[in-house]
Parts: C-alpha cells; structure tokens; sequence
C-alpha cells in the first residue's frame, strides 16, 4: 500500500509541480508527518525530489525528471469507466482508486494534453439525480457491486410494492444501472432476468456459489429494451386536453417524454391553447398531474377523468371557501 502512495505522491509533483506538504496530506488522505516520511523514502531511492521553505515553498522534482511508472492496476483500469461519474464511483467504493487511475493516466499525457484534459474536467460536471428526488440509501450497494464483479450469487430479502411486501430471492447479479440517482440490479432469478431497486435491499447474503451470464448477455442493449417495454405497460389510455402557453411551459419540467409529445402534435386554438390527445397511466395518476397544472389545464375526455378533477376542485374551492 506504501508502495502505491509513494507513486502517488510522485505522479502529484510531476503534474502538478510545487505542492506544499499540506496539499500532498490533502490528497493523499494521510498526516503530513507522514508526508515529510514519504518525501525522506523517495529522495532515498534516487527520486531527485527538493524542498523549499517559506510561504511559497513546498516540495517539487527537478526539472526535467519525468518517471514512467504509471501502469494501471487492475482496479484502477475498472474505474476509468467511471472517470465521469466521480459520485457514483465513491458510492460504489471506488473514489479513491479512480482518483489513482486518472492521476496515473493524466501523468502518461504530453503536457499539453494534461492541461486540455484538466481544463474539461474543471469545465463539465454531470449530477445524476432528478431535480427535486433525493437518491436512495443504498447500504447494500459495494456487496452488489462485488458479487456482480465476481459472478457470485446472493441472497436479498427484498422490499416490493405489493404484497407480500418482503420477499427472499436468491440471486444472480448480471449488471447495476444508475438510472436517474437511482440504483438498478439486473439479475436472474430461478428462470426469470429481472430488474431490482437496491435501495430495496433490507438484506443481503453472498454465496458460495458463482454463475456465468449467457456470452451474448449486453448490459446495456438489455436495458434499453426493458426501459421500452417498461414504457408500453405504463400506458393505459388516453385523455384529451386542453392546455394554455403557461401549462405547456410547466409541462416541460414534469412530464414524460410521450405526454409532452402529445401536447406538441396538438392543434393551436385561440390564445396559445392547445388541443392535444396524452397517454396516461391511470386514472388516479393522470388526476394527480393534471390537477398540478390548476387552471392552465382542462380535461375534455374521457368523462370520468374529467368529473373526478371537477369534484377534486370543488372540494378544494369548499376549503378555501
């Protein structure tokens, strides 16, 4: 491990240049004293590493020097795929060796490219959660992690939305998706490939017992196939509306992808209105969304839908009444 953090220490200097003994703890996640140990091991193995005291002092190679010791580990070389996901990386325990893995990757550029590549991620952030949700807790998450990197089934009792509410499944985990700050588990279960919210892992027992995915298994064409599928159970019906230029606008924040596809195939009345035929899930929800429109909003069919958002208002008016 020592060994490890001495080359992290080097790869540091060469990057970035003059870093004082705080910057290197800071970085390292170790003590200074332990720094100053570092420093003393490197100039002892022939390192040409130099200190200078003073309020713009710190530690620096002489110039020129450039090592080549930066081979990826194993670990480290996994964690690249993650090199733009820095939260989701920590979360899945591995922060520290992705910070390793890029230091090592940034110190094999040329020097121009180092700047470039440090410039684009000083310039781009990506924040995965959906505006107003708060992520999951996912205690359960680096077990999954592990049992999915080393194909080793598990056994969850697992938490689900109809009854009965909590289950037992022994499973094969095949890949973990993070889908808008939300964790996903796709796994077989007896004869079934499902798809698991690890937030609604309660408990979580590796096996001794490991599996091999089917060789065309693609985690990624596999998704994108259940998201589609997910997408044509969703909806139930539809319902015809009419929707104001404020309502439309609203819409954009918090409506599905189909709905507000619906809205723009619409026919523009008078005012900006527009006529427009949505998919809906179900009457209880469409309700709910429709009702958060207030005013801007009104449901011509079915007139079902249209009497319950009618008795919702009157019971609101009654209470502010």
């Amino acid at each position: 491990m020592r060994a490890g953090r001495l080359l992290s220490l080097l790869l540091l200097l060469q990057n970035r240049g003059r870093m004082t003994a705080d910057e290197l703890a800071a970085e390292l996640e170790v003590s200074v004293r332990t720094v100053y140990r570092d420093v003393q091991a490197l100039v002892a193995a022939g390192v040409p590493v130099y200190g200078e005291p003073g309020h713009e002092g710190g530690y620096a190679l002489l110039d020129g020097y450039r090592t080549r010791l930066t081979g990826l580990t194993e670990a480290e070389a996994r964690t690249l795929f993650l090199a733009g996901l820095p939260g989701p990386a920590a979360e899945l325990g591995m922060g520290p060796v992705l910070a390793a893995a890029e230091l090592k990757l940034e110190a094999a550029l040329p020097v121009a490219l180092q700047d470039h590549a440090r410039r684009i991620r000083e310039c781009f952030h990506l924040d995965a959660p959906a505006w107003y949700r708060q992520a999951d807790e996912v205690p359960h998450l680096q077990a999954v992690a592990a049992a999915v990197w080393e194909r080793r089934a598990v056994r969850v009792r697992y938490r689900r939305w109809h009854a009965p509410q909590e289950v037992e499944r022994r499973l094969e985990p095949y890949g973990i998706v993070l889908k808008g700050g939300r964790w996903y588990i796709v796994a077989r279960s007896g004869d079934d490939l499902r798809t698991y919210r690890i937030g609604q892992i309660l408990d979580l027992e590796p096996l001794d017992e490991t599996f091999d995915p089917p060789a065309d298994f693609d985690l990624a064409r596999h998704w994108q196939a259940h998201t589609a599928q997910l997408q044509d159970r969703l909806w139930q019906g539809e319902a015809e509306i009419r929707i104001s230029p404020a309502g439309i606008t609203r819409l954009q924040d918090v409506a599905a992808q189909a709905v507000l596809d619906g809205v723009n195939q619409g026919e523009p009345e008078p005012g900006g209105w527009r006529r427009a035929v949505i998919p809906i899930e179900t009457f209880d929800h469409a309700e709910a969304e429709l009702l958060r429109l207030g005013p801007e909003v009104e449901v011509l069919t079915p007139p079902e839908l249209r009497e319950r958002i009618a008795t919702s208002a009157r019971t609101m008016a009654t209470l502010y009444n």
